[in-house]
């Protein structure tokens, strides 16, 4: 069974992220509305297949500029919120 979540970003370009995962906590999809076209391409590219645990370790921190957050660092956020509800 697939688990389908929805996360509205706070302080980056991106406005809304759709993530996938499956039962093994493996990254199935991820899509973003807004934002960098190429460099969220590039990042659902990449993510696709890993497991949550080392998405959220390998962007958790990452920065925009001088934004304090990125959209790398909202899908880590993202990831992190779903795994304190399961």
């Amino acid at each position: 069974m697939e688990r389908i979540i929805q996360y509205e970003t706070s302080g980056t370009c991106c406005r809304l992220m759709q993530v996938k995962i499956n039962d093994e906590d493996i990254i199935t999809d991820v899509d973003f509305i807004g934002g960098c076209n190429g460099n969220l391409k590039g990042i659902k590219s990449l993510v696709k297949g890993m497991k949550v645990d080392d998405v959220i370790s390998k962007l958790s921190g990452i920065k925009c500029g001088d934004k304090s957050t990125s959209c790398p660092d909202q899908l880590a956020q993202c990831l992190s919120q779903i795994k304190t509800k399961v």
